[in-house]
């Protein structure tokens, strides 16, 4: 009757369910990368600016001229942080879901040079008169750098990047899900 009573368990016990680790493997590979940037572009511009001064303030009096030539190198970067992209895993339909994906966050950093400088001895620049030009010179830089396409391109190349993330995924046998609507998977 024991024997029989350990057959039967034995029969009928259910085998041990086998899990896979496949969200950390995936989650982990995502979380690494962090911030992402995606593309950058360089811009560069020339700057003349001249200053007229009246002697004295008096218009009898000559006047006195000074000159600035400033060299203007930016460079424009589109990044997504990663960290805020937002996925589920189901592990038991083998599934990747993204629910949301992060904005694009755009840095242009301009660098003014001064290239060449020609004042007067009674008319000479000030430190004011640097800042003023100076920050003209990078205002004119932000206003240069056309946000819209680069944001446009960033987020090509962003669903270019996302696809060979999700190598791992499809190495799995993963499906991938977006519920965003901003990834074209018929691509991936």
């Amino acid at each position: 009757m024991l024997l029989l009573f350990f057959l039967w368990n034995s029969l009928t016990k259910k085998a041990e369910d086998k899990v896979q680790n496949d969200y950390y493997i995936i989650t982990n590979q995502i979380r690494k990368l962090n911030k992402l940037v995606v593309l950058e572009q360089d811009f560069s511009s020339m700057q003349k600016t001249k200053i007229t001064s009246q002697m004295l303030g008096s218009s009898l009096l000559p006047s006195s001229e000074k000159q600035i030539i400033t060299f203007t190198k930016t460079n424009a970067q589109v990044t997504y942080d990663l960290s805020k992209m937002k996925i589920k895993v189901d592990s038991i339909n083998k599934k990747l879901i993204i629910t949301e994906l992060p904005n694009a966050e755009i840095r242009i950093i301009p660098s003014v040079e001064i290239q060449s400088l020609d004042d007067a001895f009674f008319n000479r620049f000030t430190s004011k008169d640097f800042q003023k030009i100076t920050q003209s010179a990078k205002d004119n830089a932000y206003k240069t750098v056309n946000q819209n396409r680069l944001r446009d391109e960033g987020k090509k190349q962003l669903l270019k990047d996302l696809d060979q993330i999700f190598v791992l995924a499809k190495a799995l046998n993963y499906k991938i899900e977006d519920q965003t609507g901003q990834i074209d998977l018929s691509k991936l």
